[in-house]
């Protein structure tokens, strides 16, 4: 049951709606003809897989479960500590963490809404940005989040991370050095920084947290002790926000 319990997970694709999110991939390691008996005892049994998909499941989700009440803590009882580096925006006690994507088209139509919701709430909110490129399906993420770093190394970093949402269909080289232009930075600091380790290790980083928080789709977004993902409205950010009203 245990192997069994494995090939199901192997199986299980998750469909997230209203948001990016990696392919599940395929186990190389699973043994061919391990994987023949099991398609067998699926056509005989099909409950077994069902059961199987089930546990399988809810293990990952008490897991997950485990690290994001953990986040959730640590953002709450030592913010300056989970916000590290990252871009923020507001200077509010309630800190609102997205992870986000360049390229992901719900990222873009959440952007505007965040942009707004945090605008008539600086003076209770701070935005922390954190990047998860999902390189797997968009092939200028990784580029788009180095450029933006590197744009926030001379201070510039949200009027770049706007600029990249607002013309995401072009999302590739000439577009970050005719951002970087238009912003008046240092062009050379520019590529030296987006091009550097440091851009590689700070976006690891990011992308090391979502990992070990069971992030694999975006936009996602937590907030008041709350986690919730995809695009969302003022109205609901706004109920997060104010949680007795």
């Amino acid at each position: 049951m245990r192997r069994l319990k494995q090939f199901a997970g192997w199986l299980l694709i998750s469909l997230i709606l209203f948001s990016c999110s990696s392919p599940v991939k395929a186990d190389p390691k699973i043994d061919p003809n391990f994987e023949a008996q099991v398609l067998q005892v699926i056509r005989k049994n099909p409950q077994a897989l069902l059961d199987s998909v089930q546990a399988y499941q809810r293990e990952q989700q008490d897991t997950q479960r485990k690290a994001q009440q953990s986040f959730i803590q640590e953002l709450q009882q030592n913010p300056k500590a989970v916000i590290a580096q990252s871009p923020t925006k507001g200077a509010g006690k309630v800190v609102l963490v997205e992870f986000s994507d360049f390229q992901c088209p719900y990222c873009q139509a959440a952007a505007t809404t965040i942009r707004q919701f945090v605008t008539k709430n600086r003076d209770r909110v701070t935005l922390v940005y954190k990047h998860l490129p999902l390189t797997s399906i968009h092939g200028q993420a990784l580029p788009a989040a180095k450029a933006a770093w590197a744009a926030g190394q001379q201070g510039k970093f949200w009027e770049f991370h706007d600029a990249l949402f607002e013309q995401q269909k072009q999302l590739g080289e000439p577009l970050y050095s005719s951002l970087a232009k238009s912003l008046k930075l240092d062009v050379a600091k520019f590529d030296r920084d987006r091009n550097s380790k440091t851009a590689e290790a700070a976006i690891n980083q990011d992308l090391q947290l979502a990992e070990k928080l069971g992030i694999n789709g975006t936009p996602f977004f937590v907030m008041n002790g709350r986690v919730f993902s995809g695009d969302v409205d003022i109205a609901a950010l706004e109920q997060v926000l104010n949680p007795a009203q």
